[in-house]
């Protein structure tokens, strides 16, 4: 994982990354192993419970909880002080996408013929592209803000630890940062002004 987005967004690495005891796919087995040996049993309890006992579908978030675990290997490193409730927080937050989801629309209710269609990629590319170009008008702290706590999905207090700032600023931070790119969104036709 680098330290920048691919819209050229650049922020400092974290201290643990140059300490990171995980190396790709080197160490793949071990750190699945260990996250699944260490947290696999709690998590899968964890989701059961905030899936009103659906033990099915906890295995499949506790599957997506450890690829994403995986993906940010080098952000987490093994120490369980930062490990333990980043999984926690992101199986929360896969669950409350999937009742988002099943909210917007259940999977029982659409039909066959929505199943089968073809997806077309351009639109979302389209928007990507327009959504990092609304970033780079962002200033710097913004910026960084965003991707630690939106694309990193670290909470506010590993953002905070990495900035070397307090969790009211993070925040703050967070706030403003989106507030200014909802805005840029809006101006591109992206967003509808609320």
């Amino acid at each position: 994982m680098t330290a920048t987005l691919d819209a050229g967004i650049a922020t400092p690495a974290p201290a643990r990354v140059h300490a990171r005891l995980v190396t790709p796919n080197a160490d793949y087995d071990a750190f699945i192993r260990h996250i699944y040996d260490q947290y696999g049993l709690l998590l899968l309890r964890y989701a059961t419970r905030l899936l009103d006992g659906d033990w099915h579908k906890a295995e499949d978030v506790l599957q997506e909880a450890v690829a994403r675990a995986w993906k940010h290997a080098q952000f987490l490193g093994t120490r369980s002080e930062h490990v333990r409730p980043w999984l926690f927080t992101v199986v929360k937050n896969i669950v409350i996408d999937h009742h988002r989801a099943r909210q917007i629309r259940p999977m029982e209710l659409m039909p066959t013929e929505e199943l089968d269609a073809v997806w077309d990629g351009t639109e979302s590319t389209l928007t990507s592209h327009v959504v990092l170009e609304a970033l780079r008008e962002l200033n710097e702290q913004q910026r960084t803000v965003i991707q630690l706590m939106y694309y990193l999905e670290c909470s506010v207090a590993q953002a905070a630890e990495h900035l070397g700032i307090p969790p009211g600023t993070v925040k703050s931070r967070a706030f403003y940062a989106m507030r200014a790119l909802r805005k840029a969104l809006e101006e591109r036709g992206i967003l509808r002004a609320a």
